[in-house]
């Protein structure tokens, strides 16, 4: 790219940087100190602010640059993805929502607790959700190296990693001292931007092709050298009954996983009730729902404007595949408009993966300090204050997810959430609907279905073709290839609902009616609740 692209875009950046620093730095000063302060925002905000903040929070790099740059790749394999995190929000609308509102307080532990022997049940939860929001978190440093190369000329791997690096001190920074607060406020902006430009691209490529979707297809079609095939089902999923296998697991995991996402149970608890939990919800499916039908047209855009091969050659798993279509609708490279186009697209998605890591690592730091601290620390000795270990615990998240977005920057940034979503929908969930729906629920069954599906998840991805034995694995040169599918929904999910069961009526414990019976008037009425 040249000079100008460089300038403007890091311009643009760095006054969206410069304002949520300010942002941050407001809220630290006006802040009480409380867990509710850092954890929740106080519970002060609208159903239209929180439904912004969750938009926020789910538009992430996977959206924006992941899942534009499949479709544009694969054609009608790629809407797997849209269908998948769209369909998603029933499940959570329906079935989480209101009910995790009345039940918790902080974490997706506190639901479950509620009813069980809290110490083992908080630290499996916990060391789950910190799971998930890690691998969530790598594909948002991928995304943000794939954007800086793209920025770069593709030629400068330090500049890529440095990047990275910089992200990753920018999302501690934002939760160790703005809390849940800043973090909403930032999510906010950033869906606006987001929605803004998304809405800007859109419009120019409609205009390109006279609004004609049909032309739009059949002209992607054509230059992606599939022909009808690019509009059809099969072509990335449809080779052989393994490819097919992963189609319904990816789907599965897609579907289900968003009701386990640690930073999305979170933001119910930032609503003073739970019926502004639930309209929250609705707010979120109203701005997702439109955002994900411009990607269709993104997508399918940037197959038939810039054609597969173009934006392979700029990033072999199509992250880049927005800001290329952003250059030519402005007018190409070296013009005025493709520049100033580029520039905003560069920043928004820039935004977009500070935001989306802002959020995640206050979630995850909130497990570490509410869940595991308060049940591993030593009896006797003088305890920190929840608040100090979570911005201790932002900065261990962020390294690790630092260390593990460079190993894994070659790889698609929808894909990689993909896996997040399978462990997510594999641990979280079975436990969350459990303990919500099941009146003989146990503690050694809450223990055994996170770590029932936690354990297998994360073995089958260790030894997919994600991690070795292909050539675009993390670790082409060796082979521990035992497992044939890409992502471990099919069987990890299953598994997570067995082990849930089978440790409940394995079990010598009585479940506790009272209990029980408590949670269930509290989850339906909100009655107690926090």
């Amino acid at each position: 790219m040249t000079g100008e692209h460089q300038t403007l875009a890091l311009l643009l950046f760095s006054a969206f940087v410069a304002v949520t620093l300010g942002i941050t730095t407001w809220v630290s000063r006006n802040r009480r100190g409380s867990a509710e302060e850092f954890y929740a925002g106080g519970r002060l905000f609208s159903p239209m602010e929180n439904g912004f903040a969750i938009a926020g929070d789910y538009m992430s790099a996977a959206s924006f640059l992941g899942v534009t740059g499949l479709i544009a790749l694969f054609g009608y394999d790629g809407l797997l993805y849209v269908v998948g995190f769209l369909v998603a929000w029933l499940v959570v609308l329906f079935l989480v929502a209101e009910l995790v509102r009345n039940c918790g307080r902080f974490t997706l532990a506190d639901v479950v607790a509620a009813r069980m022997r809290e110490r083992p049940v908080r630290i499996a939860a916990g060391t789950s959700s910190v799971t998930v929001s890690v691998l969530y978190l790598v594909a948002q440093m991928v995304g943000a190296g794939s954007l800086v190369a793209l920025l770069l000329g593709g030629t400068s791997d330090a500049a890529r990693a440095w990047t990275v690096i910089g992200v990753g001190a920018l999302m501690v920074i934002y939760v160790s001292l703005g809390g849940m607060r800043a973090t909403t406020w930032i999510q906010i902006v950033k869906a606006v931007l987001l929605l803004g430009g998304t809405i800007a691209l859109t419009v120019l490529v409609l205009m390109r092709f006279h609004g004609d979707l049909n032309r739009l297809l059949l002209t992607a079609a054509e230059r992606s050298g599939h022909g009808a095939a690019f509009l059809a089902p099969g072509l990335k999923y449809g080779g052989d009954w393994t490819a097919r296998f992963d189609f319904i697991s990816l789907g599965l995991a897609l579907v289900l996983g968003t009701a386990g996402l640690p930073h999305i149970l979170s933001r119910f608890y930032t609503v003073p009730t739970a019926r502004a939990a639930r309209r929250s919800v609705v707010w979120a499916v109203g701005l997702i729902g439109g955002f994900y039908l411009m990607t269709i047209v993104l997508g399918f855009g940037a197959a038939a404007i810039l054609g597969p091969d173009t934006v392979r050659a700029s990033n072999a798993a199509g992250n880049t595949a927005v800001p290329l279509l952003a250059l030519d609708l402005g007018g190409g490279a070296g013009s005025t408009g493709g520049t100033v186009l580029f520039a905003i697209v560069a920043a928004v998605a820039f935004a977009t993966i500070l935001a989306v890591v802002a959020g995640i690592t206050l979630a995850s730091s909130a497990s570490v300090a509410h869940d595991l601290y308060a049940s591993l620390r030593r009896r006797g000795g003088k305890p920190r204050s929840e608040v100090t270990v979570a911005r201790i615990a932002a900065v261990g998240v962020g390294a690790v997810a630092i260390a593990l977005g460079l190993l894994a920057r070659n790889l698609n940034v929808a894909f990689l959430v993909g896996l997040a979503f399978a462990v997510a929908a594999s641990a979280n969930l079975p436990v969350l609907l459990y303990s919500l729906f099941w009146r003989g629920f146990t503690t050694r069954g809450a223990v055994w279905a996170v770590y029932g599906g936690l354990v297998p998840a994360v073995v089958l991805v260790v030894l997919s073709p994600v991690v070795s034995g292909s050539p675009d694995s993390l670790f082409p040169g060796i082979d521990l290839q035992y497992f044939p599918l890409q992502n471990p929904g099919l069987v990890s999910i299953p598994l997570g609902f067995l082990a849930g069961w089978l440790g409940t009526v394995t079990s010598a414990e009585a479940p506790d009616e009272v209990k029980h019976a408590e949670t269930e008037v509290r989850s339906l009425t909100g009655a107690g609740a926090a």
